[in-house]
């Protein structure tokens, strides 16, 4: 009687045991989707951090989303007033840039096929898509070694998910390149779930240019114009480092609207590159564009088979080429870097 009432006792201590372990990523997996993707909307504000370029660059990233497929998106430049934003709504996905004016618009899927680090609702998806996902378990945090779904996928193949143990919502988010450096650091400051937003506040509107501020406008412009005369234009060229892949050709030519650069690289990687100062629009009209909305941080760009367009600081970008794969485009995108010509 003894010895039975032993092996009782040890089944209970062993099932005890068995029910305080550590949690399967499975189960760990499950109450991230649940929680993040069942919420009817969110808020959120998170810095990004951006070290694909020369300099490290730092912006200040807004979301709200309301289900469905209702998203804004703002992201601005630390310590600068130009920003750029992503709409979403029933009518398409918008980008808008305040500062030029203007507002672009795509038949885009975005995000479904993009995924952001900075949305969690994607976040989810990445985790669960990735069938050799990783979770290492800390003191507070989980963290989630994934794959990364979006047009950069080739060039930052993994990002590291963390996640705060007890409000299950994630704290930071690290891209990394193929040797595992981290060139993506995203912080959440706020994520606020259960948030929804009326349909009307997705309505992309832009508003119509101050008069108050032409006269400082033709100053500035006048101002920039004198100062480019004595020291030269600035020029952006790409800091890719490819074998085999020279400047072959650069011109300038003269418009109406400045100074169009037009630069030819040849060899194994050819492609072309064409800067000029970005118009400002005669109306508020959206304009359409081919390609999908690719965020490269500091612009959102207009990404097709074989080009790639974005607008940055008032100057235009335009890279086209035959040979390079979307990835490629992006590479040279994210290296542009100023120099002054002398």
């Amino acid at each position: 009687m003894r010895k039975r009432f032993l092996l009782v006792m040890v089944a209970a201590v062993l099932l005890v045991l068995g029910g305080c372990g550590k949690p399967s990523k499975e189960d760990v997996m499950k109450k991230l989707s649940n929680k993040w993707n069942e919420t009817k909307g969110y808020e959120l504000n998170a810095s990004m951090e951006i070290k694909t370029g020369a300099e490290p660059r730092v912006y200040d990233v807004e979301v709200w989303h309301t289900k469905p497929e209702f998203y804004k998106v703002n992201v601005t430049q630390a310590g600068n007033e130009d920003s750029q934003m992503i709409v979403r709504n029933e009518e398409g996905v918008f980008v808008i840039t305040p500062s030029l004016g203007k507002t672009y618009k795509f038949q885009s899927d975005w995000p479904a096929q993009n995924s952001q680090g900075y949305l969690i609702g994607t976040l989810a998806e990445d985790i669960k898509a990735d069938k050799e996902v990783v979770m290492e378990e800390k003191d507070k945090e989980y963290v989630f070694k994934t794959a990364t779904r979006n047009n950069h996928k080739k060039l930052l193949p993994t990002q590291k998910v963390h996640i705060d143990k007890k409000t299950l919502l994630p704290t930071k988010v690290t891209i990394h390149d193929e040797t595992g450096e981290e060139k993506i650091a995203i912080k959440f400051s706020k994520i606020s779930l259960g948030v929804e937003h009326k349909v009307a506040d997705y309505a992309v509107k832009m508003d119509p240019p101050k008069a108050e501020n032409d006269q400082a406008d033709a100053e500035k412009d006048e101002e920039a114009t004198e100062t480019d005369d004595k020291t030269g234009y600035q020029t952006y060229y790409p800091a890719v480092n490819w074998e085999g892949s020279t400047l072959s050709d650069e011109q300038v030519i003269t418009t109406d609207n400045g100074q169009r650069i037009l630069m030819t690289f040849s060899g194994e990687k050819e492609f072309l590159v064409i800067q000029e100062p970005a118009e400002k629009p005669l109306n508020q009209l959206a304009v359409s564009v081919e390609g999908d909305p690719v965020d490269l941080g500091f612009a959102v760009a207009a990404l097709t088979d074989q080009s790639i367009h974005w607008e940055v600081n008032g100057v235009s970008f335009f890279v086209a080429s035959e040979t390079l794969s979307k990835e490629e485009l992006i590479t040279v995108a994210n290296s542009m870097t100023v120099t002054e010509a002398k």
